[in-house]
């Protein structure tokens, strides 16, 4: 029978389903194991061979999972909500539901031929009322928590409220915005808005002021990640830094859990060092600065007060409040030209970025160790979000502060002896404090530090600011709140109404709140988002209903909120709705969540390791808190899959014709690269007539060929439309098979590793499943199985391979698992192996990589159930034993010739016989040897 892969891709996809063979229930006779892709954003493009890179890896686990007896959860659904549709609605009017559903439906139909063994009826959207459901009642639950730094755990804010009308709010330790202060005779005495605004300050989550990436031309906040260079990366908008009253998380209260969440999941330590700083915590002290000839002063966050005496200015953030209070009339117009420059760059540019500017305010803080009255400059190396947004300056020891100085000719003060500081700062983290005070100066405070290790200095100056009274020590983290508010249509509404200005939410039973329609998909003429063009937006208290905005009168009907959620929103808890999908009543059942625990592998890009990976990690623990997760950490193993570039083809355009040259013979021309679709180039050979079709313009074009061929010229890039490089997984399918597109992307390198996609080597591949085939038919499709005993030969052939890709999948090193399918394979041929002892165990152990071609040959066997539910064959040390071992024969230490002996020959024997070989009486020349070393199973040395 020929190895006809359309159709047994066909027969076997197919019967998968109306099998349901890949549908899993929670059994508590099976151990659970649960591996998850960091689920796709359906784009119009569909897929190209690199999507599905990461979904073949955790594939070829998951099989191998279930073949060892695991009960393997594997679901796959859609992160539904983005730009991309909405942009395309604007464009077209076509509404974003529409758009959406259509690339689903072409992300199915490419994924489904692909063979992967999701759990489709787990299915997933995250735009699907069903589930946002839950995505808003994490919300509300969030909104009506508050975080308690005693507990380090969520709790209710009714207990703040109860709490408060009795004590206030003193020696209440909860996170907040704000540090503020009041009685229970002033809570008790205030308005009902005044005590949500209050509350407001402690709820995780809430409604704050904030710095965000404001787009105009697109109506909306954007992510950091979302801007590039000043613009939106969608469109290439201008991006101004602009304070808006938004929805934000209190993603910093989990702060140091995130950080010691750490230590106990099983993720790369690169990964784990990039959350690590990205949290940034710092222990350090804040002290207060008085401002020259004001009443005004303000608070500085440092890691080293130890540095104070070293204090020559200060900084302010552009986005501080401060800014305004400290600019002096003189200054003012400097000071606004540089603060309007400022507003096109993303704090993650400013971070990056190591040119200096600034401008001075115009104003003095007092340095309060020294006296000193220091300059107050305003720069955008400062972040608003760090610590207070203002920093004192010690040029010498930090390397922008040092920079900053040297630019605007500030003094630049040493404080450890010897160092120096005229061509770079010093790192000042060893050494002998110096200059603190100068000893040229009268001393302005009662503490000196000169003569103490650095280490001595940074506890004296802790106990110092505390004892004075002068800040207090305290431990800060650079993690700054996630900001929740879209201004977009096509996303998750808010299930929030307003009254009285202040945030409300609606009924937990009247969950969800679906989005509405909207006649225009842009802001409103008056600045609203899309939401403010819909006509029924309105909530109505008492019938709990969404009702036309005509009927509001903020007594029982009430404005509901315009803003969205963000894209993270719903991929956060995603995890645990795919182990109870279809539950009306619950995120998840308490029971179900108990057995899938959380996911044992979670596979995605490292481009997720400081939003999704972050949020969702947070979002988790919440609900670990509020004991609807049973585990605190949502992905306990988690791997990177790499990005598969293109590899680009050119043809060489001769100037001022429509002659292309071949490329070994460009360089006697002068001519143009041009890239050309990969999909007309074979081996980097040019089908000519494909290339005349490909474009009006080269219907005429003319060749200069290398004999007889026209060779491309090739480049290692991004995969990307424009550069026509993009290569379609479905025509992979067509052409070669499912199986081979599979194993190829194994193939091409380690799972981890960025590389190029080349076709060059895919025929390889496809030869190696043809040859598989091969011992079972022969070319005249004679069934070639024996149930023969199989030799020794071939036991250890298998065996050999059983232990390799055993160990290779538990590392994800698929790359050397297809080699040694290879080597096997081969091995099996030469030794016209057909034996079914043989044959068996090797489809077991090649199915998690080419289940459709395994399912067949396995059927072919006699088998009436999947292959998916054998067992995976474990590896016998005994038939991986050597019989022989071939020693090298050396003389005084020069390797003369090989013999063989038996793997347990005694070295006895192995000399007497060294000695008697023909060959060795040439080197012996008739001398005596000294002395004969034989190391075990390597080689023997005749020493003369």
């Amino acid at each position: 029978m020929e190895y006809n892969f359309r159709e047994i891709e066909k027969k076997w996809q197919k019967r998968w389903v109306e099998e349901k063979t890949y549908q899993v229930t929670e059994d508590d006779s099976k151990q659970k194991f649960y591996v998850l892709n960091m689920f796709p954003y359906p784009s119009g493009a569909g897929l190209h061979v690199g999507h599905p890179l990461g979904y073949i890896a955790s594939d070829i686990y998951a099989r191998y999972k279930r073949l060892q007896g695991f009960n393997v959860l594997n679901p796959m659904g859609y992160d539904a909500y983005g730009l991309p549709a909405e942009q395309y609605a604007i464009q077209t009017g076509q509404h974003p539901a529409i758009t959406t559903v259509n690339n689903i439906n072409r992300y199915r139909e490419q994924l489904d031929k692909i063979g992967f063994s999701f759990d489709w009826n787990r299915e997933i959207r995250t735009c699907d009322p069903e589930y946002y459901h839950w995505t808003q009642w994490a919300f509300q639950k969030m909104f009506n928590s508050y975080y308690c730094n005693d507990e380090q755990e969520a709790r209710p804010i009714e207990e703040l409220e109860k709490a408060f009308a009795i004590y206030g709010n003193e020696g209440l330790n909860a996170a907040c915005s704000e540090d503020i202060s009041f009685t229970a005779e002033e809570w008790n005495a205030k308005s009902e808005k005044e005590k949500q605004e209050i509350l407001m300050n402690y709820r995780i989550a809430y409604l704050g002021e904030t710095m965000v990436n404001w787009c105009a031309e697109l109506g909306t906040v954007l992510a950091n990640d979302e801007v590039v260079d000043g613009v939106s990366e969608r469109g290439g908008f201008p991006v101004i830094q602009k304070k808006m009253r938004q929805w934000c998380l209190r993603v910093s209260a989990y702060a140091q859990r995130l950080l010691d969440g750490l230590d106990t999941i099983e993720w790369t330590d690169s990964l784990k060092e990039t959350q690590r700083n990205w949290i940034g915590r710092s222990e350090g002290a804040e002290v207060q600065f008085k401002v020259k000839d004001s009443d005004l002063e303000f608070t500085i966050f440092t890691t080293r007060a130890d540095t104070m005496f070293g204090v020559t200015f200060m900084v302010l953030a552009p986005e501080s409040e401060l800014v305004a209070q400290l600019t002096t009339p003189e200054q003012k117009a400097e000071v606004d030209a540089y603060l309007d420059r400022t507003k096109k760059r993303t704090e993650r540019e400013r971070i990056a970025d190591r040119s200096v500017t600034g401008v001075f305010s115009g104003s003095y803080a007092i340095n309060p160790f020294t006296g000193e009255a220091v300059p107050v400059w305003i720069s955008d190396y400062v972040l608003a979000g760090y610590g207070t947004g203002a920093i004192m300056a010690v040029p010498a020891h930090d390397s922008r502060d040092y920079a900053f100085a040297k630019h605007f000719g500030l003094e630049i003060r040493p404080l450890v002896e010897g160092c120096d500081v005229s061509e770079e700062s010093f790192d000042a983290k060893e050494g002998i404090v110096c200059n603190s005070p100068r000893l040229d100066v009268t001393p302005y405070c009662d503490l000196s530090l000169n003569g103490l290790t650095i280490k001595e200095a940074i506890e004296t100056t802790k106990k110092y600011v505390k004892e004075h009274n002068l800040g207090r020590v305290k431990v800060n983290y650079r993690l700054r709140d996630a900001i929740f508010s879209r201004q977009r249509y096509w996303g998750e509404p808010f299930p929030v109404y307003y009254k009285d200005g202040m945030p409300y939410m609606i009924d937990e039973a009247s969950l969800p709140l679906e989005l509405p329609e909207v006649a225009k998909f842009l802001p409103t003429e008056t600045g609203e988002p899309p939401l403010g063009h819909a006509t029924k937006w309105a909530w109505d208290t008492v019938n709990k209903c969404v009702v036309e905005n005509e009927k509001i009168d903020h007594v029982t009907v009430f404005p509901l909120e315009l803003n969205t959620m963000p894209g993270f929103a719903g991929s956060s808890a995603y995890y645990l709705r795919y182990m109870d999908p279809h539950n009306h009543q619950a995120l998840v059942d308490p029971k179900i969540d108990q057995y899938w625990k959380n996911v044992d592998l979670y596979v995605g890009g490292t481009e997720h390791a400081t939003g999704h990976l972050i949020y969702s990690r947070f979002w988790n623990k919440f609900l670990y808190d509020m004991g609807v997760s049973v585990m605190e950490e949502p992905f306990q193993k988690l791997v990177n899959q790499g990005m598969i570039q293109g590899r680009s083809n050119f043809v060489y355009r001769i100037k001022d014709t429509n002659t292309f040259v071949s490329l070994n013979l460009k360089d006697q021309y002068e001519v143009t690269p041009i890239h050309v679709d990969v999909n007309i180039v074979s081996n980097d050979i040019l089908d000519l007539e494909a290339f005349k079709a490909w474009r009006p313009e080269y219907k005429t074009a003319e060749f200069i060929l290398e004999d007889g061929k026209y060779v491309c010229g090739w480049a290692v890039e991004k995969m990307s439309k424009s550069m026509f490089n993009v290569v379609n997984p479905d025509m992979i399918v067509e052409k070669y098979g499912a199986d081979t597109l599979r194993m190829y992307e194994m193939f091409l390198g380690p799972v981890e590793q960025s590389k190029p996609w080349d076709t060059n080597g895919i025929d390889g591949v496809h030869r190696f499943i043809r040859k598989f085939w091969s011992l079972f038919y022969s070319r005249t499709d004679e069934y070639l199985v024996t149930d023969e005993p199989a030799t020794k030969e071939e036991l250890k052939s298998l065996h050999k391979l059983i232990k390799k890709v055993t160990g290779d999948i538990e590392q994800f090193s698929y790359n050397t698992s297809i080699s040694a399918f290879m080597i096997c394979v081969n091995e099996l041929f030469n030794l016209k192996c057909s034996k079914k002892e043989i044959l068996e165990q090797l489809v077991i152990t090649l199915v998690p990589f080419a289940p459709h071609v395994c399912e067949e040959l396995w059927d072919v066997l006699g088998h009436e159930t999947s292959v998916c539910d054998a067992q995976w064959p474990a590896y016998n040390e005994e038939y991986l034993k050597e019989d022989t071992i071939n020693y090298t024969i050396s003389f005084n230490g020069k390797a003369r010739f090989n013999m063989e002996f038996a793997a347990d020959e005694a070295s006895d024997a192995i000399q007497a016989a060294v000695l008697a070989d023909e060959r060795s009486q040439k080197w012996i020349d008739g001398k005596t040897p000294k002395k004969i070393i034989v190391v075990p199973k390597k080689i023997v040395n005749v020493v003369i």
